[in-house]
């Protein structure tokens, strides 16, 4: 199957900034389900395996698109590095969730797509988002979430540390692969306890009524499968698969020089094109 790939679209956001997008669709394919890819923390659009999986999910039979949140610390000129990590320091929920509509925005009238039938994913921190958002937004019909976390509110820090977070401003976490220094300014918490009650996963994952995929990783480091658990309990139209040893990326790293998926990523992207296909009743 030949694909379509455009790479570095860029996205227009009033509230936050321009940010970029990619797609990828079968060339002469028409009326295609929209699949949208949200990253996680310390993530973005072309980390690891992603382009893989994207490739794979397209050739499927669907528009697959995934797309650098704007201030997850990378820029246009450079979509790979995390080159502006006063924006980073400067992200928070709501915006995400901005960006998260204006890519919506931005695809659903494509020639391509058949905005009857929306798919949302998200990885770790975005899974989060992907379920507000979800439940948010009625153009969307299905959800899928890889790694995803249940709370926010609990990944602040510690009352020690809040503190000081509190009292100078800014908060640091290294980035393991680069050694970078990102900054957390307070600004962060302070956009979330504003906008509490619409950043309950638990709220969102407990009054949605669509399906929910749940992918999760026996052996995840950094998002325990205690969370799928939870999120699974609170959810009334949701799956769970959880695939044994796979860790929080699904076996993918930065970079990713292999021209195959990893196995787990592979599991995973093969169980998410089931379930698209079984609630959008697609025979392929």
């Amino acid at each position: 199957m030949k694909l379509n790939i455009e790479k570095n679209i860029i996205i227009k956001n009033a509230e936050t900034h321009d940010f970029l997008a990619d797609a990828y669709y079968p060339e002469d394919a028409e009326k295609l389900p929209l699949i949208i890819f949200a990253h996680g923390y310390k993530g973005y659009k072309d980390w690891g395996a992603w382009d893989l999986m994207a490739k794979k999910l397209a050739e499927a039979g669907f528009f697959f698109v995934k797309f650098n949140f704007s201030h997850n610390g990378t820029t246009i000129a450079q979509p790979k590095d995390f080159a502006d990590l006063e924006a980073f320091g400067h992200n928070n929920f709501s915006k995400e969730m901005s960006d998260f509509d204006e890519v919506l925005n931005h695809f659903y009238n494509h020639l391509k797509i058949d905005n009857e039938k929306i798919c949302i994913i998200g990885h770790s921190r975005g899974g989060g988002i992907t379920v507000i958002k979800t439940f948010e937004d009625e153009r969307i019909k299905i959800l899928i979430t890889l790694a995803g976390v249940s709370n926010f509110k609990y990944r602040f820090p510690t009352k020690e540390r809040f503190e000081d977070w509190k009292r100078e401003g800014v908060m640091y976490s290294e980035n393991k692969r680069t050694h970078q220094q990102m900054p957390h300014y307070f600004q962060f918490f302070e956009d979330f306890e504003k906008n509490e009650r619409r950043f309950d996963i638990q709220y969102a994952a407990q009054h949605l009524e669509k399906p929910f995929l749940i992918i999760q990783g026996t052996d995840d480091e950094a998002v325990k499968d205690k969370e799928a658990f939870l999120l699974n309990e609170w959810c009334k139209t949701s799956e769970l698969v959880l695939l044994e040893n796979a860790n929080h990326t699904f076996g993918a790293k930065e970079p990713w020089t292999e021209n195959k998926l990893p196995e787990d990523l592979e599991k995973a992207s093969s169980k998410m094109i089931q379930f698209i296909r079984s609630h959008f009743e697609i025979l392929m």
